[in-house]
């Protein structure tokens, strides 16, 4: 979903907290979220403060630049980053889905639709940073173990460099939700900011209400203030659109900029709407709190109080039995060195990384070769990304769902194998009514029509990788 960490591709991002703090920062959202949680653009969780050497390479990086200039090929310096991929940060969107679990009327189901994408914004890191740009056929590949025992499985990757592109997909077979989605940031230099047009959409799709169709959403825009001149902030900026259109369903969620004299950051303000009537608003802030008021009542009621959820962790094979290009094994050695404070072993190995990249190209050109398929997504009518096992032809039964998308994203090296789909628990006695043994010819009917995404019969990576924890990295 929308990232305020692809607005840091822009020069915004340049300008960074301090290098004492770089070893501090990995905001993964199964720890970092309670601390970062409730934070207000302007207290210190979205401003910067540089150090002398940090200045001196955002000058010399500004003196390239003209306003309205495209921001995705200028190299930032790597004091700015924050220690994980952009396509490891969108699974904060994934971070509360018990918001949308469970079924209830039209109005209530969009209303917790709504709740769960918004839910996501919260968690970020302090200042002003940016996750690793993505390399092409780079991809992230978690599931989770929800407290019922149900699970769920995420999957993304780089599907194009130039433009960027990193399609994405979810799915709680036993919860009946799914995602799909792309994200196409678009960065800007606009003289004293930088904007991130976030261009792309993400569908989630109740299955076990088929006929709400999807609900389709796009994302705000990204500014950072202050890049040459003032305090340095991060704004989300503009309007997001929510809609159900078989339901007629529909929401514009305005991310309001600070006024220059009055108003607060983060704040949001949306009519919710049913055949162009509004039923009731939306309000509060994308960082803390938010609410919701019908129309015909003075009440709010709490949607969301990030203080008061949890996190769901995720499960990630460790760094040792991970692929090669396998966001945290890829990155590892940057990693390492970001978390360490070595802004120069961090150079070292970011560059190692691109400029592999570049050789491959240059030797796919010399070869007259194009750059090799996706392997998880495919893309299709509407210049839409879409996972290339075919969502719609996908076992109906949660228990054969689970296993053929546990063996498409996974194949025999789940993090998640230990909690076999079939010992864990329906959502309802109803649904524990139903449900009947893996019927594995189905399993398979569904895999069989895959051209790509077969793991590869050999597997490199760049150096001895660092043993890695089965679960997210600590933030320590």
């Amino acid at each position: 979903m929308g990232l305020l960490s692809n607005s840091m591709d822009s020069l915004a991002r340049s300008k960074s907290r301090s290098k004492s703090d770089a070893g501090s920062t990995l905001n993964d959202a199964a720890s970092a979220a309670p601390s970062e949680s409730g934070s207000v653009a302007g207290d210190g969780h979205d401003t910067t403060n540089l150090d002398k050497d940090q200045g001196n390479v955002l000058m010399a990086i500004v003196q390239q630049l003209r306003p309205g200039m495209d921001l995705s090929k200028i190299a930032l310096p790597t004091f700015v980053l924050e220690p994980r991929s952009l396509l490891e940060r969108i699974t904060d969107f994934f971070s509360h889905p018990e918001l949308i679990f469970g079924q209830k009327d039209e109005k209530e189901r969009f209303i917790r639709v709504m709740t769960f994408y918004l839910s996501g914004w919260h968690i970020k890191p302090k200042g002003v940073k940016k996750p690793y740009n993505p390399v092409l056929g780079e991809f992230f590949r978690c599931s989770y173990i929800y407290e019922d025992g149900t699970e769920g499985f995420y999957v993304a990757e780089q599907v194009s460099h130039h433009p960027p592109v990193s399609a994405f997909f979810y799915c709680s077979p036993k919860n009946g939700l799914m995602v799909t989605g792309e994200l196409k940031p678009k960065s800007k230099f606009l003289g004293n900011s930088a904007a991130t047009i976030m261009e792309g959409e993400d569908r989630i799709r109740l299955l076990n209400k088929p006929e709400d169709g999807d609900y389709v959403i796009t994302m705000p825009n990204t500014y950072a203030r202050g890049i040459l001149f003032g305090k340095m902030t991060l704004e989300l900026c503009d309007v997001s659109t929510i809609t159900c259109e078989n339901t007629d369903y529909h929401c514009d969620v305005d991310f309001k900029a600070k006024g220059w004299i009055s108003g607060g950051y983060n704040s949001i303000h949306g009519a919710v709407r049913v055949d162009d009537s509004s039923c009731g608003e939306v309000s509060g802030h994308w960082s803390d709190t938010i609410y919701y008021q019908e129309k015909k009542s003075s009440h709010k009621r709490v949607l969301f109080d990030p203080s008061k959820t949890r996190v769901v962790p995720k499960s990630v094979l460790p760094e040792a039995e991970q692929e090669e290009y396998e966001s945290r094994r890829l990155w590892t050695k940057l990693t390492d060195a970001i978390k360490a404070a070595d802004m120069h072993g961090a150079t070292a190995a970011k560059t190692a990384v691109e400029d592999r990249q570049r050789e491959l190209v240059r030797q796919r050109e010399a070869k007259g070769e194009s750059p090799p398929a996706p392997r998880f997504f495919k893309h299709v009518e509407g210049d839409k990304w879409m996972p290339s096992i075919g969502v719609d032809s996908l076992p109906k039964d949660p228990l054969e769902m689970e296993s053929a998308l546990r063996q498409w994203i996974f194949g025999d090296r789940s993090p998640s194998k230990d909690h076999a789909s079939i010992a864990t628990p329906m959502k309802s006695s109803s649904d524990a009514r139903k449900a009947q043994p893996v019927n594995m010819d189905n399993v398979n009917q569904s895999l069989s029509h895959l051209t790509v995404g077969s793991p590869p019969a050999k597997t490199t990576a760049p150096g001895p990788p660092a043993p890695g924890p089965k679960f997210d990295h600590p933030t320590a």
